[in-house]
């Protein structure tokens, strides 16, 4: 269980080791909405927030022992930060295929990194493996209390600023979903909100699972797509049973529709997101979610390769 307490609990654990990113007015379809900008937070993405929360809680013989982690990259980045400031040893699972951005920036914060295939390899069974061998602690990127209730306190500063702004609560927050840690972190953090997902086409599993009732994992013949830090073949049931409790609606968003929420962002606003991270701007530019006065859109994420970025804006 994680409740709303824990959240405000890891907020204060924390507030002097992430940066309170900023929220920002602006304008769709004649609408005034608010951008939450992770996108702006220290190694580029939210993730921060969740692996300062956990790490931060490790008892001394765990922090010499280290820490075992698997992502794509943002995950990776956020747990090899804060890893570095706290005296811990780090080895990050990642893909091969993950951008060399993400894989530089993992590096560049001393973790050690074991590359893996995500076609044909478990990230799981990998990091459960090198845990045992080091002796080390395995950090979830969503399926963790201590991570969903890190991610969490992103809702908490969108209530706190808003309130410092003499607006009132959101509406609605519109969340990009991976494996739904930061999603079910907001559910939690701002009860009164409507929660909006956004997954790519067919990478829609936490849509596909709420739909259903039970967890879904992706499909084996998945097709590729530019949001590769919300390619997480199966959710976990601490998100799931979250966003399920919470009816969280999941709208899933094209190639084209996340491209243009790339572009939109930096032509409005000089914003560099990647496009994982920008999955619930596109999925309200796109109308399918339409925009609502007062409703937040959560920019999870801001590492994207240069050259992509330049093709995208274009």
């Amino acid at each position: 269980m994680v409740t709303r307490e824990d959240v405000v609990a890891a907020a204060a654990r924390i507030d002097e080791d992430v940066e309170h990113t900023p929220l920002i007015a602006s304008h769709i379809d004649g609408v005034r909405i608010w951008l939450k900008c992770e996108c702006l937070q220290t190694g580029g993405a939210f993730k921060l927030r969740g692996a300062t929360n956990r790490l931060m809680q490790l008892t001394p013989d765990e922090r010499k022992a280290g820490v075992v982690a698997f992502s794509s990259g943002n995950h990776a980045q956020g747990v090899a930060i804060a890893a570095k400031r706290l005296g811990i040893p780090a080895t990050i699972v990642m893909p091969a295929d993950a951008p060399a951005i993400k894989i530089d920036s993992t590096r560049s914060h001393g973790a050690e990194i074991v590359f893996y295939d995500r076609r044909a390899e478990s990230r799981e069974e990998i990091s459960a493996r090198l845990a045992a061998e080091k002796g080390a602690v395995v950090v979830p990127s969503f399926d963790d209390p201590s991570i969903v209730a890190g991610q969490g306190t992103a809702g908490l500063e969108v209530m706190k600023q808003l309130e410092e702004l003499g607006e009132a609560p959101p509406p609605a927050i519109a969340i990009p979903v991976g494996g739904g840690g930061l999603a079910s972190g907001i559910a939690l953090a701002c009860p009164d909100a409507d929660i909006i997902g956004a997954e790519p086409d067919g990478w829609d599993d936490m849509r596909r699972s709420l739909q259903g009732g039970e967890i879904v994992p992706v499909a084996k013949d998945a097709p590729p797509t530019l949001c590769d830090a919300l390619q997480t073949p199966r959710v976990s049931p601490i998100t799931f049973g979250i966003l399920q409790a919470r009816k969280a609606q999941v709208i899933p968003v094209s190639e084209d529709e996340v491209a243009n929420a790339v572009k939109w962002a930096w032509q409005h606003h000089e914003l560099i997101v990647e496009p994982g991270g920008a999955a619930a701007l596109a999925a309200v530019l796109s109308g399918k979610a339409p925009a609502r006065e007062g409703m937040v859109i959560i920019l999870s994420g801001g590492n994207i390769d240069p050259e992509l970025h330049e093709r995208l804006v274009n």
